[in-house]
């Protein structure tokens, strides 16, 4: 949906038939009542990213409609970015416009902000970056009072960090969390915080351990594993493991594994179809598995994946695709019962509904 036709005082409507939407997409299967989370009306997005638009010596802001992406939609505010990115929106720009050697092939900027006040920003060149623009970048640096990187074609400069410390609440507790600039967070945090403490309160009081796949940075891993024995987790991204080891140790969980494998390679690792090095560490029949955590891409889980899920006794499922969630439901629906399921207005003023499903085995 464009940016100009962001209207908080119509995003009770537009979930609302959001909502319908989805009901009738999974009218086919037998769904509990339907919980709704929400999301604040604007401001909510710690994460952004814009074009620059440069003409007659000077730099813009800009936004494209899809398949239009040579008629820029020149901005100066992004109400759905968070309070933090649009205070430093026009200070960064002026600055840039000030001086020729920040503006000159600068091609997009990226802001990555926390609700615990964090920033960092991104500046893309389509230049080589040299030692005048380095100082020229610290001076910013200093204005802003946030850390800056620079990228170009095999360049990435960094003044001084290339992460933000991401301070979230679920309940009663508070966690801490690297976000790396590049790697996957989630970029609506207030409702993070609410699917958070939602897959917590649905696993309390669980036995045995859990598996997580596509486990990221560890976001729902950290405040899930006081619910566990043990947790063994993966991810493909060398960047989020990286993450999430510091994660664990900054919130003294000491109970998890996390391994860098994809989850069409584990699965062949736990049915014993070939041996992989990255396990070879762990001995996987030690672990007392009753759940699984599943948050894929929008590609859903794969046949050989949702075969493995499908033997455990509890499956926490969260989907940002709910037309892959409806037909993995429909196969998993042949074995387990739906016993919880709620939305998550993620991206509000778009069609996008982030979903989560609590199912267990039927004992028939």
């Amino acid at each position: 949906m464009a940016i100009h036709q962001v209207a908080p005082e119509r995003y009770e409507q537009q979930l609302g038939e959001k909502l319908a939407t989805l009901k009738q997409q999974f009218a086919d299967l037998s769904l509990p009542n339907i919980v709704t989370y929400h999301s604040p009306a604007e401001h909510y997005r710690q994460r952004a990213e814009f074009k620059i638009w440069q003409q007659d010596g000077k730099a813009s802001y800009a936004m494209y409609q899809p398949g239009q992406y040579k008629t820029p939609f020149v901005i100066d505010s992004f109400p759905v970015g968070s309070v933090r990115i649009n205070s430093l929106m026009p200070t960064l720009l002026s600055a840039v416009n000030n001086s020729e050697i920040l503006r000159r092939r600068l091609f997009q900027v990226e802001f990555l902000t926390t609700k615990s006040n964090d920033a960092l920003i991104t500046l893309i060149y389509h230049k080589p970056l040299d030692a005048q623009w380095e100082k020229e970048a610290r001076a910013l640096r200093d204005t802003l009072g946030v850390d800056i990187i620079g990228r170009s074609r095999r360049q990435k400069i960094l003044l001084e960090r290339d992460f933000v410390i991401e301070k979230l609440q679920v309940g009663e507790q508070q966690f801490e969390y690297k976000q790396i600039e590049g790697g996957f967070s989630q970029p609506n945090a207030d409702v993070c915080e609410k699917m958070l403490a939602w897959a917590v309160m649905h696993t309390q009081n669980s036995r045995g351990d859990l598996l997580e796949l596509y486990c990221g940075n560890g976001n729902f891993t950290v405040p899930l594993a006081q619910n566990f024995n043990k947790v063994l987790a993966t991810e493909i991204s060398k960047t989020s493991v990286q993450a999430a080891h510091y994660n664990f140790e900054a919130n003294n969980v000491d109970n998890v594994e996390v391994v860098r494998i994809s989850s069409e390679e584990f699965t062949q690792a736990i049915d014993g179809m070939r041996p992989f090095r990255r396990l070879a560490h762990l001995d996987l029949t030690s672990y007392d598995f009753s759940t699984i955590f599943v948050d894929p891409p929008r590609a859903g889980l794969d046949d050989d994946t949702l075969a493995l899920t499908s033997r455990f006794e509890t499956i926490v499922y969260v989907s940002c695709n709910p037309s892959t969630l409806h037909a993995n439901l429909k196969t998993l629906s042949q074995t387990h019962s739906v016993e919880h399921f709620a939305v998550f207005d993620q991206f509000p003023y778009t069609h996008h509904l982030e979903c989560g499903a609590i199912l267990r085995r039927r004992s028939n």
